[in-house]
Formats: C-alpha cells, structure tokens, sequence
C-alpha cells in the first residue's frame, strides 16, 4: 500500500483531565501504518507531555497539506484549545463543551473527505452533565450527530464479540426499552455490520435473555416470550442464523462461544462484564451503523492515573489496529 493510499485517522484526546492525554502521548511513541491526527488542545498536550517525561514532536495540523504516515515520537494536533486551566486528576466543567468540540471537529474532518475512520479517547460523563449539557455517551452523541436512526454499541476482544441491544440505560428502564421493533432493529444491524466489516458470510449470533434463566418459560418474566422470541423468529424468517435467547449465566461458556460470531446482550451490565474480564486493556469499543468506522477504548478516564505515567495506551493502540482492520490495511 503506498503512502498515500494510508487512511487519516482522527483520534480525539478525551477529558483534558483524565488518561486521554497521556494515552494518547504514549501512543505517539508508536510506529504506525497510518495518518495519525491527534484532536485536542497542544498546550496541554505538550505541557503533559513534560510530565510523563515524553520527548514528542508536537506538529500542528493542516488540512490543506497532505498528511505523511506517522511517525514514532512526533504528533499531529489539530488544534482546539481548552476553555480553562487543566490539572491531572481535577475534572472541571468549564471544558465539557471543549470535550464535545473535539467530537464535532472529527464528524467534520469525515465529511470534508480528510478522515477515514475516528478513534476517541475516553469523557466523564457526569462533568458534561453537571455543565448542563444532556450526554449519555459517545454512541448516542455520534448517532444524533451524524443524523443516523439506530446505532448499536457493541465491545470486542480476542474471541468475543458483545453488541447490545440498550446502552447507557438504568436499570429500571430497560424492560421497557425492549420492545420487538428495537430487538429486529438491533439484529438487523448487527448482522449487516459483521457482514460488511468483518467479511462473515453468514453470521451467527447468540442471544441472551433479558430475565434469569431467560424467563424460565415466563414463571421468572414474560419479555422472552411477549417480545425476544417474536422479534428473533422474524429476524429468522429474514436468513438470519439465530440462536436464543439463552440463559446469560450460561450463554457464555466456551463451548457457545466457539460457535458464536456475536453475542446480543440486552443490557450493559449483561455482557460487558464479561467481555472486560476476558480482554480489559486490550478491548475495543465499536460503533456499528454509523456512515464510518468508530472505535473507543474499553475503559474510562482513570483520573487518579491521570499524569503519573502509570497509564497504559495498550487498549488505544489496540483501537487504532483495530480500526486500520476493519479499513483492510495491512498491519
């Protein structure tokens, strides 16, 4: 592949408080088969930079030259400057619409023909919240900033894949967001989605019921009966090859997994746990039905890490490959 046929990968440096920064330094210090712009703020950059006692080549990016593959130890910032002062560690809310610029800044590099795919450092919610902005997470926010119906939240590492059919819900809510139409919706775009990103023909997807024992013929819930198993068998009727819904407790056991290209779980904390045990630190975050490629890391903003170095960008490279995959570059 020549060097200009690389992708452009815009890559947003998260909470200006927390890892994102220094992730996103370490991985600076990375060679990689690809146009690495880095959004966020080059003051800070640079300043954390000092801190963790990284030698980086700070480049500020400009969209009217072409960009050359990255680079071990140099990084293209394009530039969007803090609303105020940062300290590691001390989440402040004055920078949350900062935080949300830099998403913005990388749905419009896409649409300007500049990037491939977007990479995102992990937010803190409950500061963007707490300045008054209504956010539920990066899924939902590309979704209505993209103007795209559905999307659907799904985490993958070495052996798993976990889409999920509701997200960033509480709890008490989530019987009702599972509805029959939601459930179709879901499939159909997972299914697609492993068909054209991940080249499997005839994908297979386990399906985890919503209730323990998945409702145990409806004496522990009737939402397997009244609406899982009807969505499933039209999405059957479809060509989709289905099997479920199953016990959650025991849908994840080797043996389904073998056979499993995806599992659908019905809510966060259903299949997430899981995932995160079998691969935290080197999982992916991926948004399916968006009009490009979007991949975050597996965890949050670990601000008690933020600026001692401790921090490690292994799920953030891992995101990077990731995405260059689903590109089709060669790694």
């Amino acid at each position: 592949m020549t060097q200009q046929a690389l992708p452009a990968i815009a890559i947003t440096t998260g909470e200006p408080a927390g890892i994102g920064p220094d992730i996103c330094l370490k991985l600076a210090c990375h060679s990689l088969p690809a146009s690495l712009v880095f959004i966020g703020c080059p003051v800070l950059l640079a300043q954390r930079a000092q801190q963790l006692n990284l030698n980086i080549n700070i480049k500020n990016f400009d969209p009217n030259k072409p960009l050359s593959t990255h680079k071990k130890g140099s990084m293209t910032v394009f530039a969007h400057s803090t609303d105020t002062t940062v300290y590691p560690g001390v989440l402040d809310e004055r920078n949350s619409r900062y935080v949300l610029d830099l998403l913005q800044k990388a749905v419009d590099g896409y649409n300007a023909g500049i990037f491939a795919g977007i990479v995102t450092a992990p937010v803190h919610k409950g500061i963007i919240n707490k300045a008054g902005i209504p956010f539920s997470g990066h899924t939902e926010w590309f979704a209505e900033a993209t103007h795209t119906h559905k999307v659907v939240m799904m985490l993958a590492c070495e052996g798993l894949r976990v889409a999920l059919a509701t997200t960033h819900l509480p709890l008490s809510q989530v019987p009702s967001a599972i509805t029959e139409d939601r459930i179709k919706e879901v499939l159909t775009i997972l299914h697609t989605q492993l068909q054209k990103k991940f080249a499997i023909a005839d994908p297979h997807i386990f399906i985890c019921g919503l209730n323990p024992h998945a409702g145990e013929n409806g004496y522990l819930g009737r939402e397997e009966i009244d609406t899982i198993i009807p969505a499933i068998q039209k999405c059957r009727d479809q060509g989709m090859k289905l099997t479920g819904p199953l016990p959650a407790d025991t849908l994840f056991s080797p043996t389904n997994l073998k056979a499993a290209d995806a599992v659908l779980a019905m809510y966060h904390d259903q299949g997430l746990p899981v995932l995160k045990f079998k691969g935290f630190g080197e999982a992916v975050n991926i948004t399916l039905g968006l009009p490009f490629v979007r991949v975050s890391v597996d965890h949050g903003t670990a601000l008690d890490l933020a600026g001692t170095g401790m921090a490690r960008e292994n799920s953030l490279r891992q995101t990077v490959n990731y995405l260059l995959k689903m590109l089709k570059v060669p790694l």
